[in-house]
């Protein structure tokens, strides 16, 4: 059973920058590929990012491309995305995601379908 904890939401200004760590247990992190999605009140939770395993490929939603990170650290079992220039359309809550079934090297799934495990998701709230 693979176990995902989000932590680094909060409240910042528009224009300001948060981290979001994702903290990976009960599997084989390193060969996970893990996406980052969002869900804003009333509406659908949409793809955010996503990372491969090895790290060769990230995607990005065109609404953060350019502004949002994702990086990992597989020693730590860890996945992060970094937010600067944050806008207040940016405020939702946060979730990352494992898929533990495809281990191909530049697997980079951006479908909520193609995930396995959901981390509960942490709040990032962009006032104005």
């Amino acid at each position: 059973q693979v176990q995902l904890v989000e932590s680094g939401g909060g409240l910042v200004q528009a224009g300001g920058s948060l981290r979001l760590s994702c903290a990976a247990s009960g599997g084989t992190f390193r060969s996970y590929a893990m996406g980052w999605f969002r869900q804003a009140p009333g509406k659908e939770r949409e793809f955010v990012s996503t990372i491969t395993w090895s790290s060769v490929t990230t995607y990005y939603a065109d609404s953060v491309k350019g502004r949002f990170t994702i990086s990992r650290d597989n020693a730590k079992n860890t996945v992060y995305l970094q937010m600067n220039s944050l806008k207040t359309e940016d405020t939702a809550v946060y979730y990352c995601a494992a898929n533990i079934n495809n281990s191909g090297r530049y697997y980079a799934p951006r479908e909520r379908s193609e995930y396995d495990y959901w981390g509960q998701g942490t709040q990032v709230t962009v006032s104005s």
